[in-house]
């Protein structure tokens, strides 16, 4: 086991356990006993999303304290499904666990190999449905470009693929052409899904995810923005009360001192 931390890890965990079980008491946390699984709901996904931050920012400290947060929501969850009498979190981690050994035959059992049409079987028989033959199961409340990549990888799982990067592009390029020629809103919103769509593919390609790839977009404009701004500032003017012209000539010179720094 890792030689970080203090205590065996079944003592640790058993007093995490015992906290949740505390907070809920009737001694407890009015705050926390009020919880329930529909009121939980927000606090988890945007504690995923706090883990994608912390994964970005390359800070360990902040890594760890914010995957406590998530491992928090799935204790909390666990302890108000233990008081229904439905399960606790020791049934938690034994599904899981097999769940791991069962999918993994070529590193637990005697196949050769990773497969992955033997991963979507067996998840198949797992839920008791029939064999999938094509985007296998998904689950459609994922972000749109998440969703989009995970139907894309189940059908090449199936064989269902481009096989060369070069038809990946010219997809690309026709969705762009298609889309310069539509004229309604629904022609619009259908194309543009299209090409993003298309793109999604293409980043899957060059093996970069597209989510992250756009998010890490978004923050190098935040920045970039903030830092016109500061420049700006600096120069005792106002943003608004630029012409455009003017706010292209400080967007480059922040993009300039901003590409100095890395």
């Amino acid at each position: 086991m890792s030689k970080h931390g203090k205590g065996k890890l079944g003592e640790v965990f058993e007093r995490l356990v015992e906290v949740m079980e505390r907070l809920r008491s009737p001694e407890g946390c009015e705050w926390d006993r009020a919880q329930t699984h529909e009121s939980l709901k927000p606090y988890l996904i945007e504690e995923a999303y706090e883990v994608l931050n912390a994964i970005d920012s390359g800070d360990d400290e902040e890594l760890k304290e914010e995957l406590g947060d998530v491992l928090l929501q799935v204790i909390f969850h666990a302890q108000i499904a233990a008081e229904r009498g439905a399960f606790d979190i020791k049934d938690v981690i034994e599904v899981l666990t097999e769940k791991l050994i069962r999918r993994h035959p070529h590193v637990f059992g005697d196949a050769q190999g990773y497969s992955y049409a033997r991963w979507e079987e067996i998840k198949a028989k797992e839920k008791g449905q029939k064999k999938r033959t094509s985007i296998g199961d998904v689950n459609h409340a994922l972000p749109g470009l998440s969703l989009a990549r995970r139907v894309q990888e189940n059908a090449a799982g199936v064989g269902f693929d481009w096989t060369r990067i070069e038809d990946v592009w010219s997809k690309v390029h026709e969705e762009i052409e298609e889309l310069k020629n539509t004229k309604s809103y629904e022609e619009i919103e259908e194309e543009l899904g299209d090409l993003i769509f298309a793109i999604v593919n293409l980043s899957r390609f060059l093996n970069v995810d597209p989510e992250t790839a756009v998010r890490k977009a978004t923050e190098k404009f935040i920045q970039r923005f903030e830092k016109m701004e500061r420049l700006i500032e600096m120069d005792g003017k106002k943003l608004e009360e630029l012409p455009l012209e003017v706010l292209d000539q400080y967007w480059e010179l922040a993009k300039e001192q901003q590409e100095s720094k890395e």
